[in-house]
């Protein structure tokens, strides 16, 4: 498992805070009063099912470890045994789920321990010290609607977030889906973010105070992660998305090391994260299921969806 200096911001327990207040908990591993190894964990009740599984707006939990010492042999083994200790401290439960880290990579006490796990993708840009070479690795559809952008909109920060919510919400209409979060959670996210200054809202406005696109970015000290967009369905010819991720990756070249898409598995949007020269990067999502009712329920509800495609 690749050394990190901390855990992610996702991990932190500020982050946790604001997402799920009062219902998160974390399986720890100490040496000498230092945590070495750390898993938290989200418990929702559904019905009567008991579930540990992913908050709103949270793109990864999973273990972290500490940098271990010795050869790959000897960190090996302590990577297993710490990873078992924290999988023996979650709760009981009927349905576990957790998108990992891309950093690790060893899943195997999980499997041992019954767990399952499907591999998905994000995209990154691994290296933000040279910006030109960032650039150049963009396909010229991208440069070409940056520039185009350019010559039509404005990018600035202080709009405030309830215009990035209703940005927000036209691109979950226009998809006829819900938003998921509610305004009051983004709210809370986002006084937390803020308070430490981990957060930054680009809006692309054009010269008739017309908002047509806006990004939500946060970042800890290994990553910038791109949390949420939107864009007005009425102006999508402009080329504002890819000028403020463009934006979005400048400025994290002055706060952190590097930039994650926090990628999507939907065709389009996995397609306009590549075009920025991003990187495939894969991640593991680790289930189990200890309910057979749960299972039950959860193979009809599949069954329901299929029934009901065209």
């Amino acid at each position: 498992m690749p050394d990190s200096s901390s855990p992610s911001l996702f991990s932190q327990d500020w982050w946790l805070d604001a997402v799920a207040p009062g219902a998160w908990n974390a399986a720890t591993v100490k040496e000498n009063g230092r945590i070495i190894a750390r898993m938290p964990y989200v418990i929702r009740r559904h019905r009567r099912f008991t579930l540990l599984d992913m908050p709103s707006l949270t793109p990864h939990l999973g273990p972290w470890l500490a940098s271990l010492p010795g050869k790959y042999a000897t960190r090996l083994s302590r990577e297993h045994q710490l990873l078992n200790e924290l999988i023996d401290q979650l709760p009981p439960f009927d349905f576990f789920s957790q998108r990992f880290h891309f950093s690790v990579t060893n899943w195997l006490p999980f499997y041992w321990r019954g767990f399952e796990q499907t591999t998905f993708y994000t995209y990154t840009i691994p290296d933000l010290s040279d910006l030109d070479e960032v650039w150049d690795g963009f396909r010229p559809n991208i440069k070409r609607a940056i520039r185009r952008a350019r010559e039509q909109v404005t990018v600035r920060d202080d709009l405030g977030l309830e215009t990035f919510w209703r940005l927000n919400q036209m691109t979950f209409h226009r998809q006829r889906m819900e938003p998921p979060y509610a305004l009051d959670f983004l709210r809370r996210i986002d006084a937390a973010c803020a308070q430490r200054n981990q957060r930054r809202i680009l809006f692309a406005q054009d010269a008739q105070g017309q908002v047509h696109a806006t990004l939500y970015l946060v970042w800890d000290d290994r990553a910038a992660y791109y949390l949420m967009g939107g864009n007005d369905p009425d102006r999508q010819t402009s080329g504002a998305p890819s000028l403020l991720m463009w934006e979005a990756i400048r400025f994290a070249a002055t706060v952190t090391r590097s930039f994650d898409f926090e990628g999507s598995m939907i065709p389009g949007v996995e397609r306009f994260f590549r075009s920025f020269g991003a990187q495939q990067t894969p991640y593991f999502r680790v289930t189990r299921v200890n309910s057979l009712a749960f299972r039950v329920r959860q193979d009809l509800r599949s069954w329901r969806r299929i029934i009901r495609k065209p």
